[in-house]
């Protein structure tokens, strides 16, 4: 086990409805900072409404973070938590295990989905009160695809037979997260940014981002100092804040 961070409260529970809504009626009682576990979730999502599956086995958990700044730098720790699960993530697989980030909030593993990442939030106009940042990794199973997903789900265990509990990987996730908040938080985005670039997935070749209205294709060519992905196009260089990315 790592040092865990100093001030971070650590909250287990056996079963919740989601972590990220435990976390987000928790953060006005909490003076700081706090990861919340739960071994089992019964109304757990993902971006966009969706719901997430979680096999027994897997990780899910959240944290929240408070103060944070505006709505702008709060979109930052979706970087920070990519950044800070592939380090667990090397912990535990190895230096040669195949991971990947795939811009905005997933992390591969042999070519799969392995983890995502949901931020919410409360406050008032820009200001953010309290951020929770909502981790789920397929540990020991992957649950069953879903029709129109960007990538086949897969599990640590099934991929490298290697075994860990959602309690030890937290032990790695939380000093890896706390590591990479202090650097966005006294170095600013740009070491961020260039750490997640060079560990982005398909940087430099052609993907497709579809938001809600519309489906652009392009050159990733990076991503800009606000997180947004840029796109090389037939039209010019785009910048594109949210979107779902297929390769």
């Amino acid at each position: 086990m790592e040092t865990w961070p100093e001030g971070v409260a650590r909250h287990i529970l056996q079963r919740c409805a989601s972590t990220n809504a435990e976390a987000l009626r928790l953060a006005p009682q909490l003076a700081g900072s706090a990861w919340i576990l739960a071994h089992e979730q019964t109304a757990a999502r993902g971006r966009r409404g969706r719901s997430w599956a979680m096999p027994k086995g897997n990780f899910a958990a959240s944290l929240v973070v408070k103060p944070v700044g505006d709505v702008n730098q709060a979109a930052l720790y979706s970087f920070v938590a990519a950044l800070a699960l592939q380090d667990a993530l090397v912990s535990v697989c190895g230096p040669s295990a195949r991971l990947a980030l795939k811009w905005p909030n997933d992390v591969l593993l042999s070519g799969g989905k392995v983890a995502g990442i949901l931020l919410e939030s409360t406050g008032q106009g820009d200001g953010i009160s309290d951020l929770v940042i909502g981790i789920g990794v397929n540990l020991a199973d992957a649950p069953p695809p879903e029709p129109q997903a960007a990538f086949a789900p897969v599990s640590v265990r099934q991929e490298t037979g290697i075994i860990v509990t959602p309690e030890e990987f937290l032990d790695l996730l939380a000093p890896a997260f706390a590591a990479w908040q202090k650097r966005l938080q006294t170095e600013g985005f740009d070491p961020v940014r260039e750490a997640f670039l060079a560990r982005a997935a398909r940087l430099g070749e052609i993907i497709t981002a579809r938001t809600g209205t519309e489906e652009l294709t392009g050159r990733f060519e990076g991503i800009d100092s606000s997180g947004a992905l840029i796109l090389g196009t037939g039209n010019g260089r785009q910048s594109v804040p949210a979107a779902d990315v297929f390769f």
